[in-house]
């Protein structure tokens, strides 16, 4: 009989304890499911190529305060393997960047000095702002916006090891490349159950990129050798430009083909955009990208893009990301590019513009005419 009211009573003191957990749980999977689960992290690569806009993409994400982001990880591939070509070093590129997704940063000690490292040590570390940011370094907050020249001058001497430890603390890990040339390269990284991979494909007028790539000639000299290979001293020097114009532009073209061919569970994890929408409608193609890849655009980032587009300048150094108006950039090259390099650049890039939707200019008159729209309306897939 003891024994029995004793039972009875456990119950009645349990019983309730129960129901309230259960009916917290209930609630907290209703109405607030990442209080209770916390998700796996999501990798986002922006797949671009030199001088179309990636630097500004990547700061996009780069400035989010749920975001690591990495500008070009595989440039130290590149400089380090230099034997190589750009389409024999991109299994190398793979797996590093493979590794830096999964925030091992353990790949770098093939591609760095032996001994202490500073987080400096990173290609365009500074660009980052979550390396500029708790807890890779205090002087900044987390949430807010860091230009990259103050971090440079402020965070430069903290040590490697926090750059893993910065990485393990987001939620979004993003890495911005140019040295991609296919898919195919890629598609072990999109079917790999240890990653969330989402692809960001940025595209740009390749007469834009051209006339971008000639002001930037000397930072981009290295890249050029690498990707024509032993062939590139034996091309006569005016006539290189236009050779790299056509591996970039095919290169370009063949990832947007293979992507329509890819089965829809990664098909929906591929998004193509166009530098020259992004900067006719930065607001809307900004919430677009963030919404690919899982992030709320915040109030002080949207009033932040709105003045880093709508700027009077023209941009200053290469890669830099300051206020400027992003419109008259993306149109520059329509007055300082001569017309006859315009249309042997039509010539070469033909199927890529096409597909793309940059219409081809006529005549001279028709370029200097920036009333004249070089830009159809595509519906990507």
């Amino acid at each position: 009989m003891f024994w029995a009211n004793k039972a009875r009573l456990l119950v009645l003191l349990v019983l309730p304890s129960l129901a309230f957990l259960f009916l917290q749980q209930f609630y907290s999977h209703s109405q607030c499911p990442g209080l209770v689960e916390k998700s796996s992290p999501m990798h986002v690569l922006i797949l671009s190529s030199w001088r179309s806009g990636s630097s500004f993409v990547g700061q996009l994400f780069s400035q989010h305060p749920d975001v690591f982001y990495l500008m070009e990880p595989a440039w130290h591939v590149w400089t380090t393997l230099s034997s190589g070509n750009a389409w024999q070093l991109q299994m190398a590129v793979r797996d590093l960047i493979r590794s830096v997704f999964l925030c091992d940063m353990s790949v770098f000690d093939a591609y760095m000095a032996q001994g202490p490292r500073k987080q400096s040590s990173l290609f365009m570390w500074e660009t980052s702002r979550a390396l500029c940011s708790p807890p890779a370094c205090h002087l900044f907050k987390r949430e807010s916006i860091v230009p990259q020249d103050d971090c440079k001058i402020l965070c430069s001497k903290q040590p490697f090891n926090l750059v893993e430890e910065a990485c393990k603390s987001y939620s979004h890990v993003v890495l911005k490349e140019v040295r991609f040339f296919n898919l195919k390269t890629l598609q072990p990284l999109l079917t790999d159950p240890s990653l969330n991979l989402h692809i960001i494909h940025l595209v740009r007028d390749p007469r834009a990129v051209f006339r971008s790539r000639e002001n930037t000639k000397r930072e981009l000299n290295y890249g050029s050798h690498v990707i024509m290979g032993k062939q590139w001293n034996k091309i006569k020097s005016e006539d290189q430009p236009y050779h790299l114009m056509t591996a970039i532009c095919l290169s370009q073209q063949e990832i947007y083909k293979a992507a329509q061919l890819l089965p829809d569970s990664l098909r929906e994890r591929y998004l193509l955009i166009r530098y020259e929408d992004l900067v006719q409608d930065p607001l809307t193609q900004t919430s677009k990208l963030y919404e690919f890849a899982g992030l709320r655009f915040l109030p002080h980032l949207q009033i932040w893009v709105r003045n880093l587009t709508q700027g009077k300048g023209m941009g200053g150094r290469a890669f830099d990301t300051n206020s400027r108006n992003a419109q008259s950039v993306s149109q520059a090259w329509r007055r300082s590019l001569p017309h006859d390099k315009v249309v042997q650049l039509q010539k070469i890039c033909k199927d890529y513009m096409n597909l793309m939707g940059y219409l081809p200019v006529l005549s001279e008159k028709d370029q200097k005419n920036l009333s004249v729209n070089l830009l159809s309306a595509v519906e990507f897939p």
